[in-house]
């Protein structure tokens, strides 16, 4: 029995390219796509990275800082026992000499005293800062870490794409690269403010 042939028309021979050409077309596009999606993910990734271990930095100074002042009040409350004490031995001296001499280590303790106090108010006070410095920094650290994952999953969908031929997918990654882009602006918008604060902050100081 001799094997027939089924010899495609014209018309079917054209339909087919078209049909070819087509899907190649989305396929360029989509490879497209991701490749400025993967450009645009690794600008996120690095500047999520970046203000990340701006905050830990910010964040340990912040602790030293709180290190330093619980020394000066644990050196101030030294300075008030010793004051206490000299006080007392003032009180029950019957010298007077030896009277005017604890007196006069008590004025000096109370005076070392007040500049122990300040010192430590400031250090606590920059420590202060410096832990809400870098609360602020991991704000935006957040919204990039939110942007980069709607990034990444309009790369995966732009695969799925490709694989099934199913356009509907597509909207899908269009959709979560917007957002991805979106939530990544406003966290870029608030660096470059944070930074124009601290420009002018850093001018007006004296």
């Amino acid at each position: 029995m001799e094997e027939e042939y089924e010899v495609p028309s014209p018309h079917e021979h054209e339909f087919e390219e078209a049909v070819e050409k087509k899907r190649d077309g989305l396929t360029q596009k989509i490879a497209l796509m991701t490749a400025v999606l993967a450009t645009i993910g690794a600008l996120i990734s690095y500047q999520s990275g970046s203000a990340q271990n701006e905050a830990m930095f910010l964040k340990n100074q912040s602790i030293l800082k709180q290190a330093e002042a619980s020394d000066q009040w644990a050196f101030y409350q030294a300075k008030s026992i010793k004051g206490h004490l000299d006080d007392a031995a003032a009180a029950l001296s019957n010298s007077p000499e030896i009277k005017a001499r604890f007196l006069a280590d008590k004025a000096k303790e109370e005076k070392e005293k007040a500049e122990v106090q300040a010192e430590a108010q400031k250090l606590q006070a920059e420590s202060r800062k410096l832990g809400e410095e870098s609360e602020a920094k991991l704000k935006p650290h957040e919204r990039l870490a939110l942007a980069l994952t709607f990034i990444q999953i309009a790369i995966a969908l732009a695969a799925i794409t490709v694989l099934t031929k199913r356009r509907w997918l597509l909207w899908g990654s269009v959709a979560a690269a917007a957002i991805g882009i979106v939530t990544a602006m406003t966290a870029f918008f608030d660096f470059m403010t944070d930074a124009e604060f601290s420009s002018t902050a850093h001018k007006e100081a004296p």
